[in-house]
């Protein structure tokens, strides 16, 4: 086997999706679940940032211990500095150093010639290594890069003491032949390139991510770099589990290249990526959406009868999606939640438990049977979430087609006291998001605004996503009930909680987009 080693850039390139800021336990939480996937390099963030995004990539670093933990610099002291503060708990830490190389960016936003960039990177691996036995150097804009220029940059790194070099699709513009191309000439024409890895980064701009990575694995890459559902930069990122799984089902055609995740987690890690940015995943989604295992043909389901791999090249048991349908009620006691918990993968100390159970129970008050994926949606909420500016307490709304939607709701704030407010609107939402507006004397524009099933029937839990926009920050937030109401409530609370505590903490901001 040809091991693929992975960096995982869910946490840095991922969070620089627009409206998307992980706090510090978010980004834990993610973190700990990709040590589980089999992450080789979890790139944590970019500290050069933000004092908070410094403390971010700290947190992650003190509690990861079977993976290396990655910084992110621009090729300056004072951002490689700011790695080393990150860094210093890891038990593995790894400096990733970026610099434009292609001429639209050497001549429009470095205004460097060739040989200050040269000079540029050199110096910078060469201050990372005093500090750092692992220095990752990435060649910004590789794809756009006169292949010449490139075989040079990626020599001087290797003798300025660089471990890995990577060379990113940086836009999205690569076509997979000529990017395959690419790494054959590098290795083909620089000399030492046998002692440091070969890595990859690519953006889906023109939806050829995927293409472009396995492009590069059969060009003789080491590592290939992603994020988990694909997110990230525009249009996002190589989703990880396209590539891994591939690589796992085409092994005939990659001659035997396979990552060594840990693919049952896949579903599981999406899932918490998803929570947590607030991102859905398509129903069409590769290997994780709602649809990538149904069939409606009645073409396809009669062969999917007679032998399941007529129509499945996968089986969802692959990547952690059980057949099984194992029905809870409100009769269920806490000990069969229990281990239905630890059967979905899901492990929680006493509290935790108790606060999931709760919920559990309070939904099969209102369902008669409470299904796998109604018990995903409940650990979906942040069961261990610390206090927060707002609290929904209830919420009442008056509708008919002959007389205006109106709201009540009371909202409990951070110190414990109470506010009640009563709006009129448009429509039940509309209302009860005026009112909401009233009560926190938060007032954000609703920029999208998304519904779902998760589950079916007419008890159905209802999933919403909303995107909210005051001034220059966007945020996202999610609810689920099996009223849609207050599923909507929620949502709209959640992301107005994540205005509110951006806009009183402004470390959180400034990250910096690139590759």
């Amino acid at each position: 086997m040809r091991k693929i080693y992975v960096l995982d850039t869910t946490l840095r390139d991922g969070e620089q999706s627009p409206g998307v800021s992980l706090s510090s336990q978010e980004k834990v939480e993610i973190a700990l679940q990709l040590q589980r996937l089999g992450i080789d390099r979890i790139e944590a963030g970019f500290p050069i940032t933000s004092r908070g995004e410094v403390t971010s990539v700290q947190e992650v670093a003190k509690v990861i211990t079977n993976a290396t933990v990655v910084a992110f610099s621009r090729s300056r002291e004072q951002d490689i500095d700011a790695a080393r503060e990150a860094l210093k708990h890891a038990v593995d830490p790894c400096l990733h150093l970026f610099l434009a190389t292609s001429p639209i960016h050497r001549e429009y936003k470095l205004r460097m010639d060739k040989s200050k960039v040269l000079d540029t990177l050199e110096a910078a691996i060469r201050y990372g290594r005093k500090y750092f036995d692992k220095v990752e150097f990435s060649a910004e804009d590789a794809s756009r890069t006169e292949i010449e220029f490139l075989c040079e940059v990626t020599d001087r790194a290797i003798r300025a003491g660089a471990t890995v070099v990577n060379l990113p699709d940086t836009v999205g513009f690569a076509t997979p032949e000529q990017f395959g191309r690419i790494f054959k000439t590098v290795k083909e024409k620089v000399s030492g390139i046998e002692r440091i890895q070969l890595s990859t980064h690519c953006h889906d701009d023109l939806g050829m991510a995927t293409a472009n990575t396995l492009a590069a694995i059969e060009g003789g890459v080491d590592q290939i770099e992603g994020t988990i559902n694909g997110i990230g930069e525009r249009a996002g990122n190589t989703a990880i589990e396209e590539v891994a799984l591939a690589l796992e089902t085409r092994g005939d055609h990659y001659g035997g290249a396979k990552t060594s995740l840990v693919l049952s987690e896949i579903y599981r890690t999406s899932r918490l990526v998803s929570k947590l940015t607030g991102m859905t995943v398509p129903g069409n989604k590769a290997i994780v959406g709602a649809n990538a295992f149904a069939h409606e043909s009645g073409i396809h389901q009669d062969g999917m009868l007679k032998n399941r791999a007529t129509y499945e090249i996968i089986s969802p048991e692959t990547i952690g999606i059980r057949s099984s349908k194992l029905v809870l009620g409100k009769h269920s006691g806490r000990h069969a939640f229990k281990e239905r918990l630890i059967d979905l993968g899901y492990t929680l100390d006493e509290e935790r438990l108790n606060i999931a159970f709760a919920k559990f129970k309070d939904l099969a008050d209102r369902k008669k049977e409470v299904l796998t994926e109604d018990i995903r949606a409940i650990m979906d909420e942040n069961v261990t979430e610390g206090p927060v500016p707002y609290k929904l307490d209830s919420i009442q709304v008056s509708y008919g087609n002959h007389s205006l939607p109106t709201a009540a709701i009371r909202i409990v704030r951070e110190d414990g006291s109470t506010v009640e407010e009563a709006s009129i609107g448009n429509g039940s939402v509309d209302a009860v998001y005026r009112a909401i507006d009233k009560a926190t004397g938060l007032h954000s524009q609703l920029e999208d605004y998304k519904i779902h099933s998760v589950t079916q029937g007419t008890d159905a839990l209802g999933e919403v996503h909303v995107v909210l926009q005051m001034e220059d920050i966007s945020a996202t937030g999610r609810g689920i009930s099996t009223d849609i109401i207050e599923a909507s409530a929620k949502a709209y609370l959640d992301a107005l909680n994540r205005l509110a505590v951006r806009t009183q903490d402004p470390e959180r901001e400034g990250n910096i987009s690139i590759q």
